[in-house]
């Protein structure tokens, strides 16, 4: 099904390789970053996207919530850990949150093969 992720995800492609082209450092900067921050440690990297999914949601960045959807599901988390997650940011912030898991199920529903 086509959904608002689902054209997230295709025109995201096209604007990564056009980032990479016109800001390399600012890429190559943030990549280091990430992986350097976002490798397993004291938490594995399967519960750091939790976090940085529940972020996301928490502070309403569409585009976060689509990219930490897919990196969790990449880290090996399931769809309910995902909503899950996402439900402790409701818990936290809120009416604002709640609004965003619509945002979640599409990204989830976009990425997750139904069947």
């Amino acid at each position: 099904m086509f959904n608002k992720a689902t054209q997230f995800f295709d025109k995201f492609k096209t604007d990564f390789l056009k980032m990479k082209t016109a800001a390399p450092d600012i890429v190559s900067g943030f990549g280091g970053l990430f992986a350097s921050v976002m490798k397993d440690g004291a938490l594995k990297k399967k519960e750091k996207e939790l976090v940085a999914l529940g972020i996301a949601v928490a502070e309403h960045c569409e585009p976060c919530i689509n990219l930490h959807v897919q990196k969790c599901l990449e880290a090996g988390n399931t769809p309910a850990e995902i909503i899950e997650a996402a439900g402790v940011a409701v818990m936290m912030q809120g009416g604002p949150a709640y609004t965003h898991i619509p945002f979640v199920m599409d990204a989830l529903e976009a990425l997750v093969p139904k069947g």
